[in-house]
């Protein structure tokens, strides 16, 4: 049957098999072995296979998409925003993600050549 707990729909379900099953005394001490899985559960063995054949993945995560966030939370000071309210706090991490970026084609540019990229780029 199906349910929901948490705000999350789950598939409940107990085999009839479990009585007669040689591994039963492995799997459950009940008669039957409830069964509970949630409606995207495959989503998540999907993405579990993926990083169990490259285990690495999440280091090269890491060391990419982390650091930045790490930055932004640095220069925002640490653990909060400064406005309330889901559009003003969206409008301040948008600033602040631009700030970030602008900062780092000026590093790799440098000013005159990101002027020179975006007087190209208006016109």
């Amino acid at each position: 049957f199906k349910t929901v707990e948490k705000d999350m729909n789950l598939r409940v379900y107990w085999p009839s098999a479990c009585p007669r099953c040689h591994l039963k005394e492995r799997c459950s001490p009940s008669d039957y072995r409830r069964i509970r899985r949630w409606e995207h559960e495959q989503v998540l063995e999907v993405m579990q296979r993926r990083l169990d054949r490259k285990p690495d993945a999440m280091i090269i995560r890491r060391s990419t998409v982390e650091h930045v966030f790490g930055t932004l939370k640095h220069w925002m000071g640490a653990t909060h925003f400064l406005t309330r309210t889901l559009g003003h706090v969206s409008t301040e991490m948008s600033l602040q993600v631009l700030a970030y970026n602008l900062k780092r084609v000026m590093n790799i540019l440098g000013v005159a050549g990101m002027m020179k990229a975006m007087r190209m780029t208006a016109s």
